[in-house]
């Protein structure tokens, strides 16, 4: 599994103008998926970094891009960026397998948190950042220009949530053999609802109870469907065509440039390729349409291989179980089928997972189905937090109840401050 990059303008053919939306299409399928075995696994893991002594104040781009500058190398091969709310990303390289990606971020992590520790600061593993307001620290233009896009587009409060307040555990997979892509697709979708609720850890938003498990996904569900929605067509046999087609119709955020200019009228991308509308005073050249793809977001996204990004960030304790989970749930041909039957009663509950995790009984019954095949063949490496996992879904709890249980305790700051002092 390569890192995904996106065409320079520079590189030969990429600057030449697209004669139309069908070549463009074109392009956007043949280039989505990689034709070949399944095995790999990248993994990329989201925390919220607090003040240790004043969890309410949201560390500047100055003193995050400090503390990295410092790192030494790490371990297990990560990199380390900042989010523009200043959560701390670390991005592993592809390993054989997901005990071995698991072993390597989890190394990284805990460079990381000693090194931010030794600096006063923590970094907490929630799904939204329960406490301080939506603001963004990283100066980058693709940031700001998002910014405005959200602004004219009506969803600036989404928009900027999404952005500076929220976390996630991303799980990389390859797409496997291209006589298998429908029915892997369609699982990646098929298991999001229940994954959501398993790892719902994101109670409380803006200092309040939500009355959602995962307030991340109460997030993205504000945001354009066309942007952020689910990729499978009506009948999901396609998936490339389906991500092209979804591609070409949602609209142009964003004319890359030296600095990105954001587009504040609805312009879909064909539109643009075909000529009917121009941005910049030109038609979209490959670049552009590679940019473009990069400000896409939906739960399941195709990038040669599989960009999983429906989970909440959650505790250490728990996120290697769930990653072993899904991972297993799409690579063992077994579990596969298990997972396809458990998950059919519950495929879109999307929202149903995220308001109520699960205490949904149809979810309830899925998720011990689906945890329980994993289980059954979790290696030594993963068994403690495999069994935490099986006995958190029996009893129809998830990593928000217990956060929640926290701050009814010890009030939302005093929680966020024993995450943080806890991570060091």
């Amino acid at each position: 599994m390569a890192r995904a990059t996106v065409c320079e303008g520079a590189a030969v053919g990429c600057a030449e103008p697209l004669t139309s939306a069908e070549d463009a299409a074109q392009h956007v399928a043949e280039q989505c998926l990689t034709d070949g075995p399944v095995g790999q696994v990248g993994l990329e893991i989201e925390a919220h970094c607090y003040d240790l002594a004043d969890p309410t104040r949201r560390p500047g781009w100055d003193e995050l891009t400090a503390v990295i500058a410092a790192l030494p190398p790490l371990p297990g091969g990560s990199v380390v960026t900042v989010e523009p709310g200043g959560a701390v990303e670390l991005s592993g390289p592809p390993f054989d397998a997901a005990p071995a990606a698991i072993a390597a971020i989890a190394r990284d992590r805990a460079v990381l948190k000693t090194r931010f520790a030794q600096a006063g600061l923590g970094l907490v593993l929630l799904g939204v950042d329960p406490i301080r307001p939506a603001r963004r620290v990283n100066p980058g233009g693709r940031y700001q220009a998002m910014e405005q896009f959200f602004e004219a587009s009506g969803t600036g409060e989404a928009g900027a949530a999404m952005m500076t307040s929220t976390a996630s555990v991303q799980v990389n997979l390859d797409a496997g053999p291209r006589s298998g892509w429908s029915e892997r697709v369609r699982l990646a979708h098929a298991l999001g609802p229940v994954m959501v609720a398993v790892a719902a850890n994101s109670p409380i938003q803006h200092g309040s109870f939500t009355g959602w498990r995962s307030s991340r996904q109460r997030v993205w569900s504000r945001l354009d469907s066309a942007r952020c929605g689910p990729i499978l067509g009506e009948s999901g046999d396609d998936p490339a065509s389906d991500w092209a087609r979804y591609a070409l119709r949602a609209p142009v955020m964003l004319v890359h440039g030296s600095e990105p200019t954001p587009i504040t009228q609805w312009v879909p991308f064909a539109d643009w390729a075909d000529g009917t509308v121009l941005l910049d005073d030109r038609r979209p050249t490959l670049a552009d349409l590679d940019y473009h793809l990069t400000t896409l977001f939906p739960p399941v996204r195709p990038r040669g291989f599989l960009e999983i990004r429906y989970l909440d960030s959650t505790p250490d304790a728990i996120w290697p179980a769930v990653v072993f989970t899904l991972t297993t749930l799409l690579d063992d041909p077994s579990a596969a089928a298990i997972a396809a039957e458990a998950t059919e009663p519950v495929a879109t509950a999307w929202d149903c997972a995220a308001r109520t995790g699960l205490q949904d009984r149809r979810l309830h019954d899925a998720a011990k189905r689906c945890v329980q095949a994993a289980s059954e063949r979790a290696p030594a490496a993963v068994e403690e937090s495999i069994q935490l996992l099986v006995r958190s879904v029996e009893q129809r709890w998830c990593p928000a109840d217990d956060f929640a249980d926290r701050a009814v305790e010890h009030g939302i700051a005093g929680a966020v401050r024993q995450l943080a002092h806890a991570e060091m």
